[in-house]
């Protein structure tokens, strides 16, 4: 096995683990490890909520989460030797769910432990990709077995995931951080009362920066980005390919590459459409880890990462697919060449779609978030229509979801849990 540099026990908050990690990106932010190019390491993580999402049956902790204390992530990690304009190089080796060892019992509290979750958040606290038609917040647990999940709340589906890092990253220079504030601050200017947000500033609330305390980690608070979405250094890219046999090169920005990471997920869709919409866990990531010196110069990797993708997935071959159009949902307004606008729709004609088969639209919802459906850009050429596709697995349902002459098989399918 690797050697584990960085451990989590998950019974206790990132904050109180032997190397806290951090839920910020800010160039300041000590390494807790250093290792040499060529390395092969363990990175043990804690689910990015830090575990205020329970195994239950209630969506009151989705619509209740802190947002303000996520992502927590694992790190940084100095790589010897790294300097800017370096490409750092990783390969994943292996990752899955909290490791189980002699005497463990198959399930436990925090999420990894036998289990993980898909959310919706609420339209005020997250919102999603559809947040317009789901303004509330309801959630799905699904079961671990080997490498399916199913769900208690989402019956008569059983699907094989795609284990991912939802986020892994290099720390960004001071100088490409005052960047990213500046331009998201200015998008936030634009509806500075937006529900959901445009974007998140800066916010001290609960900031964890490692081990850092007092003015040095109020300047954290007051400087650093929100982990939320994907930039330059990497960041939150949700893209479910980056599992194992995938090998990415992120831009170095600071001496020593300060790689951090965290946010594993069990599965998830393209898109990862409800936000919260992979399954969610803690777990451990096994990484090789080597440099390419000038990299970035060198294959003009300037602007974000470049990944090989990972080469273990499931043998999925018949879908069922459902397109969408840069129109209104109502069919009432052309919108020119709008991809966001037709993956929605896209989405939302598969809800639909699931619907007559007994699913509520929050359970079809939260579905595609987290089986490893396909999203397609099919066309940006033919305006003033844009075509976006999902390609949803067949074979991950129970039963026959094809179009017939008898219509469809429509039962019982229970219910997600939803908040009070």
């Amino acid at each position: 096995m690797p050697d584990v540099v960085f451990t989590v026990d998950q019974s206790r908050s990132m904050r109180d683990q032997k190397a806290p990690g951090h839920n910020r990106w800010h160039p300041d932010i000590p390494a807790a490890i250093t290792v040499r190019p060529g390395s092969e390491i363990r990175v043990e993580c804690r689910e990015w909520t830090d575990g205020q999402i329970g195994d239950n049956d209630s969506a009151d902790d989705v619509r209740d989460v802190d947002l303000s204390v996520t992502h927590m992530l694992s790190g940084p990690i100095a790589v010897e030797g790294a300097r800017p304009g370096d490409l750092l190089v990783v390969d994943i080796l292996d990752l899955g769910p909290v490791p189980q060892g002699p005497g463990d019992p198959a399930r436990g509290p925090a999420p990894g432990q036998g289990w993980g979750y898909t959310g919706v958040f609420a339209r005020d606290n997250g919102g999603g990709f559809l947040t317009d038609r789901f303004p509330g917040a309801c959630k799905a647990i699904w079961d671990f077995h080997g490498q399916q999940a199913t769900s208690r709340h989402i019956p008569g589906v059983r699907f094989t995931g795609i284990t991912h890092p939802g986020l892994f990253g290099t720390a960004p220079s001071a100088e490409l951080l005052a960047r990213w504030n500046r331009r998201e601050q200015a998008l936030i200017d634009t509806d500075p009362g937006r529900v959901p947000p445009l974007a998140l500033p800066p916010s001290p609330g609960g900031t964890l920066a490692g081990p850092l305390t007092g003015s040095a980690l109020e300047q954290v608070g007051r400087q650093g980005a929100r982990t939320v979405p994907a930039r330059e250094n990497g960041g939150n890219h949700d893209i479910k390919n980056f599992t194992r046999g995938a090998r990415v090169f992120y831009p170095v920005h600071v001496p020593g590459a300060l790689l951090s990471g965290g946010d594993l997920h069990f599965s998830q869709g393209d898109g990862e459409i409800t936000f919260c919409g992979a399954i969610e866990m803690g777990g451990f990531v096994d990484l090789h880890l080597d440099l390419i010196p000038g990299g970035m110069q060198t294959y003009g990797v300037t602007t974000n990462p470049v990944f090989l993708p990972g080469n273990v997935e499931p043998r999925y071959s018949k879908f069922l697919s459902f397109i969408g159009i840069s129109v209104d949902h109502d069919g009432d307004v052309n919108h020119y060449n709008d991809a966001t606008l037709a993956y929605r729709n896209a989405c939302l004609n598969a809800i639909a779609y699931l619907e007559t088969f007994g699913y509520s639209p929050e359970q079809a919802y939260l579905l595609l978030g987290a089986a490893p459906v396909e999203g397609r850009v099919s066309g940006v050429v033919d305006i003033p229509n844009a075509c976006c596709s999902l390609y949803l697995p067949t074979a991950i349902f129970e039963f026959d979801i094809r179009p017939t002459a008898e219509g469809p098989r429509r039962a019982d399918r229970g219910r997600c849990a939803v908040s009070s």
